[in-house]
């Protein structure tokens, strides 16, 4: 098995060496081998992992979430065309509710913005008394699934 050191899987992914020390560290990739050195070399196949968990990160998938993901994936190859289907297919849920609360976001703020009436006392998006501190912390007008904390 081809071994990668930190530096090329760092450029071949556009991954900083330090997430990949996080991300190995948070078991989200495996363990890397060391030589006699220390430095650390990582299989090929971690650079599917590393694209799985761009495509998980922009969905919005937080670490932990990424790791069940990945749990269900085999360490020792890439994943297969297979093994893709099962795990998008997760997502897919996912994808269709944050689509559906964007696009109920855009049209929300075209017709606020596009009516040009800048009132607003009539403006539906105005918060009078700041009633909706009582709902929570965060943009209580927004979509749930666009409040969902920021994952890191």
């Amino acid at each position: 098995m081809e071994l990668l050191p930190i530096g090329v899987v760092s450029a071949r992914s556009g991954t900083a060496p330090s997430a990949l020390r996080y991300y190995e560290e948070q078991g989200l990739l495996p363990a890397a081998t060391r030589t006699a050195g220390g430095a650390r070399r990582y299989p090929r196949t971690v650079l599917r992992r590393l694209a799985v968990i761009r495509a998980a990160r922009n969905v919005g998938l937080s670490l932990p979430e990424i790791r069940a993901a990945l749990a269900g994936l085999p360490e020792d190859r890439p994943p297969s065309a297979r093994d893709w289907e099962r795990l998008s297919s997760e997502w897919r849920d996912r994808l269709d509710e944050q689509i559906s609360a964007l696009t109920e976001l855009r049209d929300g703020l075209s017709s606020c913005i596009g009516c040009g009436c800048l009132s607003l006392g009539r403006c539906a998006l105005f918060n009078p008394g700041d009633a909706a501190a009582a709902e929570g912390p965060g943009a209580r007008r927004l979509p749930p699934a666009l409040r969902r904390p920021v994952p890191r």
